[in-house]
């Protein structure tokens, strides 16, 4: 896995967190994981948890406490309709940005 460029990984990490809690509620490890899974990056704790808390604390997320099988309890992370709210603007953007991209780089492309 090639971890992408880290302005490029803060630009877009709040995206993937986002999109990734709109599918189900999820704790830390679980998103890192899933977004190794996905292939975006392999995303460090020092960068992962506090993107965390800075969507906590901007109401996007709604955290809860769960038991865990194997060792102390997690923290669950929950997209908030702010936080939908929020998702639905950021794909948006970054529909119209990746859209933008593309057309460059196609049409440098040689043919």
């Amino acid at each position: 896995m090639v971890t992408p460029p880290r302005p490029w990984l803060h630009g877009f990490l709040d995206l993937c967190l986002l999109a990734m809690l709109r599918e189900r509620p999820d704790y830390g490890y679980g998103l890192a994981q899933r977004l190794a899974a996905a292939g975006v990056a392999d995303v460090p704790g020092g960068t992962l948890y506090p993107a965390l808390l800075r969507l906590e604390q901007q109401g996007w997320v709604e955290p809860s406490w769960h038991p865990s099988e194997s060792g102390p309890r997690r923290k669950y992370y929950a997209v908030t309709e702010s936080g939908q709210a929020t998702l639905n603007a950021q794909a948006a953007e970054w529909h119209r940005f990746r859209d933008g991209i593309d057309q460059l780089v196609a049409a440098g492309a040689p043919r």
